[in-house]
């Protein structure tokens, strides 16, 4: 697979969740916390997977309609899944193989990096600390730093504006639909990682660019 042909980037912007950092265990914990405070039974670690990516209140939710509970406890589910979320953030999760890798290298070749997810800032800048990542970029903004999340472009959008580049030349780094969605309404170019949360959807029907097996394939993949 050759990328070169896209010409030379000046930026990109990577998502976090199932991109950067494999967050199931934290997701588990968390939500299993604040369901067994309510009374409920708690999630399975699979439809955890597929639900995770469109942003805190779409998992919340979707938890709640799963395990059975009426909507009218999402404000309490919400309240004690904050709780334990910045209790337990990055006790059970891990970087993906290459991930740290090919962002260093990303950097080390003069681009501007961005990270934007939709998880919320107060559990994604003390996660992307204590995993050794919040170096990297040069700026970080969270699912509530805009009126709208991805898949809408709005933070694609902000975050080329802030790192003075043009979505053209700003490559979009994610695992899911809601990345390439919002980056081709951004008007980046967008590669997917094999090994995310795309909503139990195969990556390769996402409407990618590419798909990768591992983030430090890409500065070769670009050379």
């Amino acid at each position: 697979m050759d990328l070169s042909h896209w010409g030379g980037f000046d930026a990109a912007i990577v998502d976090l969740d199932g991109t950067l950092v494999d967050t199931v265990g934290d997701f588990e914990l968390a939500l299993g916390g604040a369901l067994r405070d309510l009374g409920y039974t708690p999630v399975s670690r699979a439809f955890i997977s597929r639900t995770v990516g469109k942003g805190t209140e779409h998992l919340i939710r979707r938890t709640l309609a799963e395990a059975g509970a009426p909507e009218t406890m999402y404000e309490a589910a919400n309240a004690r899944y904050r709780e334990h979320y910045l209790r337990i953030n990055g006790q059970a999760s891990t970087v993906y193989p290459g991930a740290a890798e090919g962002i260093a290298a990303l950097k080390a070749r003069g681009l501007k990096l961005a990270c934007v997810t939709n998880k919320p800032a107060a559990f994604a800048l003390p996660l992307l600390a204590a995993k050794g990542l919040a170096a990297s970029f040069d700026i970080t903004y969270g699912g509530d730093a805009f009126e709208r999340k991805k898949p809408d472009p709005l933070p694609l959008l902000k975050a080329c504006e802030a790192l003075g580049t043009t979505p053209a030349r700003t490559l979009m780094i994610g695992d899911s639909q809601n990345d390439a969605q919002a980056a081709r309404a951004a008007g980046c170019p967008v590669v997917l990682v094999r090994y995310g949360y795309n909503h139990g959807e195969p990556v390769e029907a996402a409407g990618a660019d590419a798909v990768v097996d591992r983030i430090d394939e890409l500065p070769a993949l670009l050379a």
